[in-house]
Parts: C-alpha cells; structure tokens; sequence
C-alpha cells in the first residue's frame, strides 16, 4: 500500500490532506528527491504528471533551489545536441569520424525541446524567452590537420537528416560575416574553418529548474524542503528506504520513509548511493574537475558575438574542457564566456567539502582510481599547466580565439565542479566516462545520476531512461505510454533518417519555445537542385 493510500484509503479522492494531515508533518512519501537541482526538478515534473496522487519530496542541502550545477553562471548553458561539440564526434583509427554519440545526443535534445515545450503550453514553464534563446552553434578551428578534421566531421554528420542546414565554410570572409570578433585582427596567413548551424540554443538551465519546481510547490502532493542534509540511507525489510535527514538550520534530526528514491545531486550523488550499499555501486568513482570562465559584460564587445563557438580541445583535456566563446542570457543581460579553465580540487561541489573525494574512495573503487591514474598522464599534466596559469596566460587563450581582446575588459568567473565518472570496466580496467550515467539497484527502488555533460541538455531522456528501470510496469502500462505521448509526441520514434518527422519537431517546439526556425535544404539538396536544373537546361 502506497503512503497515499495509507493516508486516504483506497478510495480517498476528494479525501487526501485537506485539513486532516498537513503536508509537511508526513514521515512517509511515494517519492523522494534528493537534490533541487535540474535532474530531479525534470523527474518530479514526469511523476506529478503521471501520477499525480503520489506524495512526492525534494530535499536540498543549500539554502535554495538551482545554486550548484544548474544555475547558469555554473555550466556553459549550451543547448547540447552535437551541432559544434569536436569531442562528440571523435576520430577513429581509421581516420574516420565516429558521429553516433553525437547522433544519439542530438535526438535526446529534441525529447528536451518537446518536454519545456509541453511544459510552456501547460503554464509550468513561463515565457520561455526567460530561459531559451536562438544561438548559432559553431565549430572553429585552424591548422591544416585541425581543419581536415572539421571538414571530415562536417561530411561524416551530413550523413544523418540530423544535421541537415549544417554549413561548412574555409573561406575567411564567410567565417567573418559568422563571427567578427573571433576573425579581427587574427593572421591573415592562418588557415581556418568553421561549421555553422542556425537551430543552436542557449539554456539557463537555473531558470528552468526554479520555473519547474514552483510549478510543483502549487500541488497537494508535492513538498520541497530546504537545508536539509542527508546523513543516512538504510534498508527496511520491506523494501523501503530510512533517510535520516538533518536541519542545517534548527539543528533538528528527522527520519523519512520513501518507497523510492531518486539522488539527484550532482556531484555529491555518488557518495550518497554509497550510503545505500547496493552492489550496483561497486566499482564507481569520482574525478572532480572545476572551471573557471573569462566574461565580458561591455556592450560594445558583446554586441560583436552572437553564437556558441567551440574550438577543439587540448591534449590531456577531460571531456568538459572542450574551449568556447559563449553568447549568453543571464540574469536578463547578454554577455561573453570564455573557457572554461580547468581547476582542480577534491571537492564534489562547489559548496562541498575539500574530503569529498577520499570519502567516496573504498576498497571497490581504489583500483579503477589508480589504473585511471596510472593511464592518464596528458590529463594530469593538463590539470597542473592548469592550474598554475596566470591572468596573462588566460588572456593569452582568450586571444587565440579573440584576437584583439583587452584585458580591461575580461573579468574572471568561478564555474560549477564537476565529477566525471570512473568505472571498473572487464577490458580495459579502470576508465574515466564521458557524459551522464544512470545507476539503479536491482529492484529498481533506488536510482541515481552520476556523471556530467551534456547533463541538463538530456535531462528529459535521461530521466525517461531512468523510470525505465526504477518503473518498469508503469511505463509498459497503456495509460503511462498516452501520457508520455502527450509530452513527446515524437516518443519511441527515431528523428535519424526521418526528414518529415525531424522538421515537424523542429517547427513545433521553434514556435512554442518562440525559437528562430526555416525549413531546411541542405546543401548537398541544394546540388542536387542546380545539377537538375543545369540538366534540364541543356
């Protein structure tokens, strides 16, 4: 029997609280959320639509909602769907260019689009030009071996009807008209190519999660709770788990018992599925790596930008290090990343603590940690030249992409930590992950998130993935299935290699979440056009 039912009876509709039993002096919920950022905001929006009679809480540590990772001066706020990112699309042995995770991301993406789209519709979201904006996404580089490979990449995805109106261009007037202040001043001898897409986005993910959560503080069965530690996780017999929670605030103690549970907390949800002691965890570690940005808030600069640039990274770099000029909207007002900057600390949240990573270590995980060590010298190398740089050499990777920045100008940010997962692999022994990574125990009862981006971009896929596994009945279940239809209507429909269906995404979201959109021809289309025209004409 569900809490719900425990407190209403089976048949309790039109019965619940009201009055009888307030919200907040429940010991007993369906669902908790361990962490108020964008993870469980999206997953506690999917559940309240499903199944709204559930009693669903979110606890958070800080002193709101969206202050770690989501919050949009702590990530790059980039709409990830593969359209400029290099490191989605490495290059194979062969020579070749792999593109499938960069296919695979970008479908994820359209399920994001379609779920706030819903969610705009429905009044959860408000105007979405308080969180979304149209933002080219380019690749840029320079080199001849760098530009092969942007030119090898622009080939590979044309492939796919993912990244059909893709532009490609080495022409250094066309490059100019993209992105002036990334072309003045630079070389003239220098060889460069860039890529350039129209359907890129700029995200503020913090504004999303708080729009979602206070569209969730409205109902019955919804209660969020802040400044609430978690200091244990232990199994009942019957399956359900003991939360001890501690107020950072009274310094009260309290006990919650959740039928599941979901950790959402970004860098600190390893160490909390810890806690659990399930056997899924084996094996798993934490790589803490933070960041820091170059922003500029002069008008004059800022007006010379407007797209998400990325470059391509490092020798050594982690996954998230990937170089890019930001055109952002926060707080309101446009301004200019640049970075990130790696730093380093042992820390698994900006506002954690410095024994974050020697608490997560234990017998099961040591050795994956060291064989990581042992394979990782660039990376090591990479965070030390890191972290040892000055505001001049800042400036100077600043210049290689901003040719005629002034420092005057450039003030430096501190971003969110990331942890990147290492894992126990049979083949290759201990391995450092690239992207998110869904952790549920065998009876589908406890889940969690570890891992980083693209993260928040894919936070609706991941978090269908995860009710895959932690409801698996439910989601069989002819009434889940219309619901989730309702929400992504493109839902268990591949968009790779289906133009019509892609274009009808496209459109419908680009209106709902008033985002710029035209119909696409591809060039290679467009070929096609003048070779039968040109036919014709003979």
């Amino acid at each position: 029997m569900s809490p719900h039912e425990q407190y209403c009876g089976k048949s309790g509709a039109g019965r619940r609280w009201q009055g009888k039993r307030k919200p907040q002096e429940r010991k007993d919920v369906d669902v908790l959320l361990i962490g108020a950022g964008v993870m469980s905001a999206t997953l506690g929006t999917w559940l309240q639509d499903l199944e709204p009679d559930w009693l669903i809480e979110m606890v958070e540590r800080l002193d709101d909602v969206a202050v770690e990772s989501s919050n949009g001066w702590n990530n790059a706020g980039t709409g990830h769907a593969a359209l400029a990112e290099l490191n989605y699309t490495p290059q194979k042995a062969d020579g070749s260019i792999d593109i499938a995770k960069a296919v695979t991301i970008n479908e994820s993406f359209q399920i994001s689009r379609q779920f706030w789209a819903y969610h705009v519709q429905k009044g959860n979201l408000r105007n979405p030009k308080s969180f979304i904006h149209s933002t080219p996404h380019m690749s840029f580089v320079w080199g001849d071996e760098n530009v092969e490979f942007l030119r090898k990449r622009f080939q590979a995805l044309q492939k796919s009807t993912l990244f059909r109106g893709m532009n490609y261009s080495e022409d250094r007037d066309q490059i100019s008209q993209w992105i002036p202040l990334v072309m003045n001043g630079r070389d003239a001898k220098q060889k460069v190519a860039a890529t350039w897409t129209e359907m890129g986005t700029d995200v503020n993910f913090g504004e999303v999660t708080r729009q979602l959560i206070a569209a969730l503080e409205k109902k019955a069965h919804f209660r969020l709770r802040l400044r609430q530690e978690v200091r244990d996780i232990k199994r009942l017999r019957d399956g359900r788990w003991q939360v001890s929670l501690h107020n950072l605030a009274s310094g009260e103690h309290r006990q919650l018992i959740a039928r599941q549970l979901f950790i959402g907390a970004g860098g600190a949800a390893l160490p909390l599925l810890q806690k659990t002691g399930i056997p899924e965890v084996k094996g798993y570690a934490g790589f803490p790596v933070g960041g820091s940005f170059l922003v500029t808030e002069n008008p004059d600069v800022v007006a010379q930008h407007m797209a998400k640039v990325y470059g391509k990274a490092s020798v050594g770099a982690p996954p998230m290090s990937v170089p890019h000029v930001d055109t952002r909207v926060l707080d309101g007002k446009q301004v200019l990343l640049f970075g990130p900057f790696a730093t380093f600390s042992t820390k698994f949240l900006k506002q954690g603590s410095l024994l974050d990573m020697f608490g997560a270590m234990n017998t099961s995980n040591l050795l994956p940690m060291m064989q990581v060590g042992l394979k990782s010298f660039d990376l090591v190398k990479y965070l030390v030249d890191q972290v040892l740089q000055s505001d001049a050499d800042r400036m100077e990777a600043l210049r290689a992409y901003v040719p005629q920045a002034k420092q005057e100008d450039w003030r430096l940010v501190t971003a969110g930590q990331r942890v990147q997962i290492i894992k126990n692999d049979e083949k290759e022994g201990g391995v450092l992950r690239l992207g998110t990574e869904v952790v549920t125990s065998a009876d589908g009862s406890i889940s969690a998130l570890l891992g980083a981006s693209p993260g928040a971009s894919t936070a609706a896929p991941i978090m269908l993935e995860l009710m895959a596994k932690a409801f698996p009945e439910q989601m069989r279940s002819p009434e889940w299935q219309t619901k989730i239809r309702n929400v992504i209507p493109s839902w268990g429909r591949k968009l790779n290699g289906d133009v019509a269906l892609t274009e009808k995404v496209l459109a419908e979201t680009s209106r709902v979440l008033q985002l710029d959109y035209a119909p696409v021809v591809t060039p290679l289309a467009a070929n096609d056009e003048a070779r039968e025209r040109h036919s014709v004409g003979k």
